[in-house]
């Protein structure tokens, strides 16, 4: 495999806002705790690389997750009960709820672009 293909379904885009807000929170916190801080930055460190290394590609069955070449997991639509996107014009977490599983994950990609596809192959309503 090489890879996500374009043709096989939309590939959203990164998106290092809501890491980058996390560090300058880091930064912030400088302020009340060295070690919050240190903590806060780092998590938001993560967040960033890993905005960077996953992408989230909308296939006609399922979503998948790839890092680089490989395919990390898939969520066929078929098993959602629901999903949502948390705090209206500014998502930062992404919810869904599978028939065997729930899943919260921070906003890493275009949250227009995710939630225009959800609404497009989730056939399950917010």
């Amino acid at each position: 495999m090489s890879g996500p293909d374009p043709s096989q379904g939309t590939i959203l885009a990164p998106r290092p806002w809501l890491p980058l807000a996390v560090v300058a929170l880091g930064i912030g916190c400088l302020l009340l705790n060295l070690w919050a801080a240190l903590v806060v930055s780092l998590l938001g460190l993560f967040l960033l690389l890993q905005s960077q290394l996953l992408r989230l590609q909308f296939s006609a069955e399922a979503l998948l997750v790839w890092s680089g070449q490989q395919v990390l997991r898939r969520f066929p639509y078929s098993e959602w009960l629901g999903w949502k996107l948390f705090w209206g014009p500014v998502p930062v977490l992404f919810y869904f709820r599978e028939q065997r599983s729930i899943h919260l994950l921070p906003v890493l990609f275009d949250a227009t672009a995710l939630r225009e596809q959800l609404n497009s192959h989730v056939s399950v309503q917010p």
